[in-house]
């Protein structure tokens, strides 16, 4: 049984997702295990174009970002240096900082759920993560906190989208229970409560592979 996971962090913007991947790599790695952390958009190309196109930069219609993302998702699998497949290949332990349930939730508002996830099918028969752990926030609390972080609002930052992609997250969660292993973590908490109880989700996980 490989010991190495691939674990997923998701959340709706402003739940402290970031923060809590950086710190689960930081508390994995000083407990020795060798770990990689990525995050979604990627840095490559594509991902630069999600980016301008979420900072306004430039204009595309909601189909074609979803389909950006599977592409940038493809590009953070299959990369040859650096993609998930080698990178797990290499012994790491996997920490993405957004993966396909992002794509499920966020593209939904505006798209059917299950055309999103039939295009985003490739990526799960490629490399599925060991355990997705959603960080719960409400949404009010993240637009608070974006609001004090950002001079400018992204293309998915306002309330009504977040409460919308909390609301499609727990629905893409019940869609797919039985093939996907989820937990749900309180993150209207202090971030190392919440950076204590990821840690302990994850050694229990990796116990039952050993």
């Amino acid at each position: 049984m490989k010991e190495n996971l691939f674990i997923a962090l998701e959340g709706i913007d402003g739940s402290g997702k970031s923060t809590q991947a950086r710190l689960l790599n930081k508390n994995l790695s000083d407990k020795g295990l060798k770990t990689y952390l990525s995050s979604e958009p990627t840095d490559h190309e594509i991902g630069k174009l999600i980016r301008d196109i979420f900072n306004h930069k430039t204009d595309a219609e909601q189909h074609s970002i979803a389909a950006l993302f599977v592409a940038d998702r493809l590009q953070h699998i299959l990369n040859h240096k650096n993609g998930l497949l080698q990178k797990i290949k290499e012994g790491n332990t996997l920490i993405c900082d957004r993966y396909y349930f992002s794509s499920y939730a966020y593209h939904s508002v505006f798209v059917d759920m299950d055309w999103v996830i039939g295009m985003n099918k490739i990526c799960a028969e490629l490399i599925k993560p060991d355990i997705t752990v959603f960080i719960d926030v409400t949404p009010e609390i993240c637009m608070e906190r974006i609001r004090a972080k950002r001079e400018s609002l992204e293309m998915y930052e306002t309330l009504q989208n977040l409460i919308n992609v909390r609301r499609n997250y727990f629905t893409a969660f019940e869609k797919l229970s039985s093939t996907e292993h989820i937990t749900v973590i309180d993150g209207n908490r202090p971030e190392t409560v919440i950076a204590e109880e990821i840690l302990s989700v994850i050694s229990n996980l990796q116990s039952k592979r050993k």
